[in-house]
């Protein structure tokens, strides 16, 4: 064999332990799209960094890839594990903070959850969202604003949440009735939203399945406090999707999903007065989209 022939054949890059990285990431193609060549360039970088870190065992590789693909077995169209992994890794609310950057004074987001419906009904401000009767009724009241303080008009405010045993309507069809806990609210010129539903309730989230396990394995529990769902919108403002969180409740600081944010954490205020048992006070803060 020729000095030439060897030299040819060495270049094209023989795997080895300590030039990983380099070897896969060199059989990219020129001709891929650069965003997705800088993706999965960083991500064969941390992953094999990780396996090289831990010391990865065979017997610990194929444990991960069976419980990769029983992740993706109990996937349907009802129940997403791989986002429910995604969620209690605190990788869901890294993506949502990453993408969602406000100025200070804007309302937070955080992460929107599995449960949304489109199409909820739009009902008259002060309306009754609780359909099955059941739960500590809650007034909620506030305002939408800009940055500046002043009240947006023609805001469309989605609102969702769990009802008192811990279930959101998609979960039990047939058993709670259709829109329980859900309505759409469209401030007029003084900004301000008003309904009555529930004291929301903290509930576990579903850990029949791998993660489930895998929660269990680290010590963790399932469970999100009570909170309830906002997503508004408004022409000309970032669209703000978020919840407030009861304030005391058990869950605050060990969310399993991580959602919770300091200013995001409502008063809840038990009324002494009337049909209502609590009030809940919270203004929307929207951000105007930043300029390219």
């Amino acid at each position: 064999m020729s000095k030439d022939t060897v030299k040819t054949t060495t270049s094209i890059g023989y795997f080895t332990e300590e030039n990983s990285i380099e070897t896969v990431n060199a059989r990219m193609g020129k001709d891929v799209s650069p965003r997705l060549a800088e993706v999965m360039a960083c991500l064969v970088k941390h992953l094999h960094s990780f396996a090289r870190e831990i010391n990865l065992t065979q017997e610990e590789w194929e444990f991960g890839v069976d419980f990769l693909t029983r992740t993706g077995q109990i996937c349907t169209q009802e129940r997403q594990e791989f986002i429910l992994l995604s969620d209690t890794l605190g990788l869901s609310m890294l993506v949502d903070a990453i993408n969602n950057r406000r100025p200070e004074g804007a309302t937070e987001n955080t992460v929107f959850g599995p449960f949304h419906v489109e199409g909820a009904p739009v009902r008259q401000m002060g309306d009754q969202i609780c359909l099955d009767g059941k739960g500590e009724s809650c007034l909620f009241v506030g305002r939408v604003l800009d940055l500046d303080g002043n009240p947006v008009e023609g805001a469309r405010i989605d609102v969702w949440s769990d009802n008192a045993e811990g279930y959101y309507d998609v979960q039990q069809p047939g058993i709670q009735p259709k829109w329980n806990n859900r309505g759409v609210f469209i401030t007029g010129p003084d900004g301000r939203y008003s309904f009555v539903g529930i004291k929301p309730v903290s509930y576990p989230i579903p850990d029949d399945g791998p993660v489930g396990k895998m929660l269990a394995a680290l010590g963790r529990h399932p469970y999100r406090p009570a909170h309830m769902h906002y997503m508004v919108r408004a022409d000309g403002f970032q669209k703000l999707v978020t919840h407030t969180f009861v304030g005391g409740d058990h869950y605050l600081e060990s969310d399993t999903v991580f959602g919770v944010k300091r200013t995001l954490v409502a008063p809840f205020e038990r009324l002494e007065h009337g049909n209502t048992l609590w009030r809940s006070d919270f203004d929307f803060v929207l951000a105007r989209p930043e300029k390219v």
